[in-house]
């Protein structure tokens, strides 16, 4: 199976090694069919410490690295305009 890729917004990077990232997702609402935006944070696993809040970033899924971190930093998407 293939490992899942997102792309969001780091809301904190007070950890140490560690980040965490809001993932946006537009859907529509099963009963009222209007599009809706839902927000999901993911700790994600930053071994260099090298992203702040702010910034856009790529995670892709792993193996787990502790209790709540089952994810890593792939690249920073500076020019993304999602």
């Amino acid at each position: 199976m293939p490992k899942r890729i997102l792309s969001g917004v780091v809301a904190s990077s007070n950890s140490n090694k560690t980040i965490t990232v809001d993932v946006t997702r537009r859907i529509k609402h099963k009963l009222y069919k209007k599009i809706i935006r839902q927000t999901k944070r993911y700790h994600v696993h930053d071994e260099k410490n090298e992203f702040t809040v702010g910034d856009s970033v790529s995670i892709i899924e792993s193996k787990p690295i502790s209790k709540l971190k089952k994810w890593k930093v792939i690249s920073n998407n500076t020019g993304d305009n999602s």
